[in-house]
């Protein structure tokens, strides 16, 4: 069979492979590519604004003690320590989604009586979340950003 073989067939062959593999690229790849948002819309003004968040950090990472978070089927439990409650109790958090943005949540929310901030579990869906924290405490900016997998079921 192979003695029948020349090099003909074997452009010929070559030449079909290549054409197979053009129209898989044309036609089946883009298929795969569902969610390609940018991570943010402005992205160029948001990069000559982004020393302020390196700051936040900055200053969060200085702090003897961290608010820490707990999850449960109740949602997300952020604890601030006593001494670094923020002015006016008013706390801003950021679920950042990076597979599809319009998962993404941000709003600002007020501490309760035990200094604790609830996110609630039915604005999340299961997958994985950078949750960014941001407050203030007399004029300075903090931030801290937990990486974190929701698995639990909205109610």
């Amino acid at each position: 069979m192979f003695n029948k073989f020349t090099w003909g067939h074997g452009i010929a062959l070559a030449l079909g492979s290549f054409i197979i593999f053009i129209l898989y690229l044309v036609f089946i790849f883009p298929i795969g590519k569902q969610n390609s948002d940018l991570i943010s819309e402005n992205y160029y003004e948001d990069e000559i604004l982004y020393q302020k968040v390196i700051d936040a950090k900055t200053n969060a990472d200085k702090l003897s003690q961290r608010p820490t978070y707990k999850q449960d089927e109740k949602g997300i439990h952020i604890q601030f320590p006593t001494e670094i409650i923020p002015e006016d109790r008013q706390v801003k958090f950021h679920l950042f989604r990076t597979d599809d943005a319009t998962l993404d949540v941000e709003k600002t929310i007020s501490l309760d009586a035990s200094n604790t901030l609830q996110i609630p579990p039915q604005i999340m869906t299961a997958g994985s979340y950078t949750l960014k924290v941001s407050w203030v405490k007399n004029k300075v900016p903090y931030q801290i950003d937990y990486e974190l997998l929701w698995k639990i079921r909205s109610l």
